[in-house]
């Protein structure tokens, strides 16, 4: 029952907000994934940390198993994305990669230590 009233929340508000920004919009979006000049140093590295995030977040949450060493990953590649981000830093970006850093930095010691 959870996965079938998730996957009907996800698809209900992805819906609503593509809707609100436009479909056509989207997939312009998207569709720069394809275009060259796209994949650049801080876009490489950004898609870089977005998987290795991923990586930690989803067993998580869908076993609920942590897999810590990917932190070591994950400790990399938001150093990496605050340094190449010149280009795009933003706030945001920068002190959500800078939090990163400190949980991945406790989980790692928690670990080891």
């Amino acid at each position: 029952m959870e996965i079938i009233i998730s996957t009907l929340s996800f698809f209900t508000i992805t819906a609503f907000i593509y809707f609100r920004v436009g479909y056509e919009n989207i997939i312009k979006s998207y569709r720069m994934w394809f275009q060259n000049g796209y994949w650049v140093n801080y876009n490489i590295v950004e898609a870089g940390a977005w998987l290795a995030k991923a990586a930690v977040i989803l067993p998580g949450l869908i076993w609920q198993k942590e897999i810590w060493q990917l932190h070591l990953i994950t400790l990399l590649t938001s150093g990496l994305l605050i340094w190449v981000s010149e280009r795009k830093l933003l706030p945001t970006m920068v002190a959500f990669n800078t939090l990163w850093i400190g949980l991945s930095s406790v989980i790692i010691v928690r670990n080891i230590v």
